[in-house]
């Protein structure tokens, strides 16, 4: 396929995930004219979905979307890193993934909310496993 038949897929994933997100900041609890980041989404639910989880979610889903795009436009080769086995894009992603998820629990047992120090010690691990993996 031709990079000019490529740009019909890339515009129609972002216009369906920018509808997605359009969609879940519309439908957002309000509380006097502004986002209430921490009401539920769905009433009485069994999980917290609040816009900040939704969001988190929305995120992952486009990470996927992306690396699914890359890996047909732009087949993968898999390479030997700093952890001595084979890994691939999507390998990387998931071990991006899981370590990032140890690395907010322990900044939460260690040092409680917020997580923003966990979420900038998170980008540095991402962009070392994209790196050095």
């Amino acid at each position: 396929m031709t990079a000019a038949r490529w740009t019909p897929i890339y515009l129609s994933a972002a216009a369906i995930l920018g509808a997605v997100l359009a969609t879940l900041l519309l439908t957002a609890p309000k509380k006097d004219g502004a986002i209430d980041w921490f009401a539920p989404m769905i009433t009485g639910g069994w999980m917290a979905w609040t816009l900040p989880v939704a969001l988190f979610f929305f995120s992952i889903a486009c990470l996927l979307v992306l690396f699914t795009i890359l890996a047909i436009r732009f087949p993968e080769t898999p390479r030997v890193g700093i952890l001595r086995i084979e890994t691939t894009r999507g390998d990387r992603l998931f071990i991006t993934l899981l370590g990032s998820a140890f690395i907010n629990l322990a900044w939460l047992f260690f040092a409680g909310p917020p997580l923003t120090g966990a979420m900038i010690l998170c980008l540095f691990y991402a962009a070392a496993v994209f790196a050095l993996v």
